[in-house]
């Protein structure tokens, strides 16, 4: 193919505007698009050629999101692979500046009074729309209450959290002591799988998975402000969840009718999604969408959905956005993984008849 003829395909995409995210087309999606020796005769004309190429090969199919993740669909990040825990010799040990060192074996954890609560957790290192992220029913033991029985000193800053896989990171005390943050050891009403931890993990809703550990063996509290693995590799200490929003159906450069509804989904850590706007003419106005009512937690995603019903025909770009109930907006700046986590926009194309 000439230079000349692949400028006119691009030249027939809709435009993006600068600073927006774009859906990526994926490796084994364009090894099937140049594995078919396409010629510069097949885009004899500009436009016809452009929505031809992106109908036939880049459309995707629409995400499907329930609300609860199935645990065998909940995504999986690791150090260093899933770690084998043995049970009946594990335990759970709070040291550090504390007046009362405790240890907790797996039974003593059961017997606790436990609380259930749904959150969601994403990975840092998710890109804008990506799918790094799940939601799950969790049931275990808030720290807080086992903070207080090991009587912390006065001078703790940090709770360092230790896994089995010897990971480790750190919250501020002051977070590790607010009623939201718990133990886990069950997910989804089983108990946790060793993908996702077994037998304890941390939930810190509103920070991001690298401060969730896993495989917990030792709680340590310090009087100093605990750098953990991607700390000390310069990733954020904070880890506090970005706002953002994903657009799963219709899929990427699908072709749909008047009235056609688009769906997704909206996160904000532990301070809940306020309002999630929609726009069809390169971000100047935006239409707010419809929640839905599942949402019972601060610490859930949400779903939303908008029916498209003044759609004209023609090629769109659509781009969503959220807002949590604080009132920050998720923003269109681009910024990768690191330090703090990615930011963006998500758009799609969709093709009107």
């Amino acid at each position: 193919m000439k230079s000349k003829d692949c400028l006119d395909i691009i030249s027939a995409m809709p435009k993006i505007t600068p600073g927006i995210y774009v859906e990526k087309l994926k490796r084994r999606k364009f090894l099937q698009v140049s594995g078919l020796g396409i010629t510069s005769t097949l885009f004899a004309k500009r436009a016809e050629a452009g929505s031809f190429f992106m109908k036939r090969f880049l459309a995707l199919p629409p995400k499907k999101t329930p609300f609860i993740t199935p645990t065998e669909d909940f995504y999986i990040v690791q150090y260093s692979g899933p770690q084998t825990v043995d049970v009946n010799t594990w335990s759970l040990k709070i040291t550090g500046k504390v007046r009362k060192p405790l240890r907790l074996t797996y039974d003593d954890i059961l017997k606790r009074p436990a609380i259930e609560r749904m959150v969601t957790l994403t990975c840092i290192d998710n890109e804008v729309a990506g799918d790094l992220i799940s939601n799950a029913l969790w049931k275990g033991i808030e720290l807080k209450d086992l903070l207080a029985e090991a009587q912390p000193q006065s001078a703790v800053v940090d709770v360092a959290l230790y896994g089995a896989d010897d990971y480790s990171d750190s919250i501020t005390f002051e977070r590790a002591t607010q009623y939201d943050v718990f133990l886990a050891y069950e997910m989804n009403g089983e108990a946790l799988d060793k993908n996702h931890g077994f037998p304890l993990r941390a939930i810190v809703p509103g920070l991001y998975g690298i401060k969730n550990v896993k495989w917990l063996t030792q709680l340590e509290l310090t009087d100093y402000d605990y750098k953990g693995y991607w700390q000390k590799k310069s990733w954020t200490d904070q880890g506090t969840i970005k706002v953002s929003s994903r657009i799963d159906a219709p899929g990427p450069y699908n072709t749909i009718k008047k009235g056609d509804t688009f769906r997704g989904i909206a996160f904000s850590g532990y301070n809940g999604i306020g309002m999630v706007e929609i726009s069809f003419d390169d971000t100047k106005t935006w239409q707010r969408v419809k929640l839905d009512a599942k949402a019972t937690s601060p610490y859930a995603w949400v779903h939303w959905h908008y029916a498209w019903e003044t759609a004209s025909p023609g090629d769109h770009r659509v781009y969503v956005r959220a807002t949590d109930r604080i009132g920050r907006t998720q923003t269109s700046f681009i910024a990768g993984a690191f330090p703090e986590g990615t930011s963006g926009l998500h758009s799609i194309v969709a093709f009107v008849e």
